[in-house]
């Protein structure tokens, strides 16, 4: 089967490290099932993955990709959950919960194989190409708002680096459920599609809210920590799901957290159940992803090249 798959990591020039090409079918262990994958979603975490981050060479050759939406063995149209191992369904009941190719063979092929716990229902108003979305970024993004951060309707959110999978589905989920959204970016266009998204505003990265809010969603890292921290009023919550230019702030502003009461909060990925309410959401909301841009399977390397430049608002799908 054809499929985009790492052979080895390079830290400084990840596309070194990718190859498109014919890989074996995949195992298909008691428990598991195969997926026809209509369509898979870009991710961060595969451009980490050929950084070599959670991926060692003893793990190589890795087919790529953490989510996906196809066809079972049944027919039925599906979405694919990528946290393997998160109750013991299909692995070893003490095996750690891993994400789609830190351990197991990832979704940028024709065929993906996962357990059957791992496989959600999809809702007919959503497409194969949304529905490819919402597994990590958006799972992502609405376990932030609604599982970690537990906003409510009023409240008032930043999300930093508007035009990332996690940051545009933080402005459209937020917006939909009523909370007033605010968004940084460098980039005027990114600000502008960000307020018609639904952000109430959006600003150059760093500058001086209105006002503070209630919580502040940060994947960027480094780069906007410490206005994520002044941004919040006091006891707010900083929600923090990734670094993206790095994990090591020049200012971590410990005694501002401290003074402020302050609660910063880790949160990754999501849950089964959180899936499910989120694909029961879209599909009762009329919300969808937001897509970026669709490309056959053999363009990947186009797809991962743009999201490493970081020339994309909102998610890049592959379809095989």
């Amino acid at each position: 089967m054809f499929a985009a798959y790492a052979t080895g990591t390079d830290r400084d020039a990840p596309l070194n490290g990718l190859e498109l090409g014919e890989r074996p079918e995949p195992d298909v262990p008691p428990g598991w099932t195969v997926i026809d994958v209509r369509a898979a979603s870009i991710n961060h975490h595969d451009l980490w993955s050929l950084r070599g981050v959670g991926l060692g060479d003893e793990q190589l050759p890795m087919i790529l990709g953490c989510d996906a939406a196809g066809v079972d063995a049944d027919g039925n149209e599906v979405v694919v959950h990528g946290v393997v191992g998160q109750t013991g369904h299909g692995v070893d009941a003490r095996e750690t919960p891993t994400i789609l190719t830190e351990k197991y063979q990832g979704t940028f092929a024709e065929r993906v194989a996962v357990p059957q716990w791992n496989v959600l229902p999809k809702p007919s108003g959503i497409s194969f190409e949304e529905a490819a979305c919402l597994p990590t970024a958006w799972l992502t993004a609405y376990r932030m708002l609604f599982g970690r951060a537990r906003v409510r309707p009023g409240q008032s959110v930043l999300v930093q680096g508007a035009g990332g999978g996690v940051a545009t589905a933080a402005i459209v989920l937020g917006s939909a459920a009523g909370v007033r959204v605010f968004a940084t970016s460098r980039d005027e266009a990114k600000r502008a599609r960000a307020r018609e998204l639904g952000a109430e505003d959006a600003f150059e990265t760093g500058t001086r809210l209105p006002r503070r809010v209630d919580v502040v969603l940060e994947t960027v890292g480094a780069a906007t920590w410490s206005h994520s921290v002044k941004s919040l009023r006091p006891g707010g919550t900083l929600v923090v799901a990734g670094a993206t230019t790095g994990p090591d702030p020049k200012n971590a502003e410990l005694n501002r957290i401290f003074f402020q009461q302050l609660n910063v909060l880790g949160s990754t990925m999501g849950t089964r159940e959180e899936l499910a309410d989120l694909l029961d959401f879209c599909a009762t909301s009329g919300v969808r992803p937001v897509i970026d841009s669709v490309l056959p399977l053999a363009r990947a390397r186009d797809g991962l090249a743009k999201m490493a430049a970081g020339e994309l608002l909102g998610k890049l799908v592959l379809t095989p």
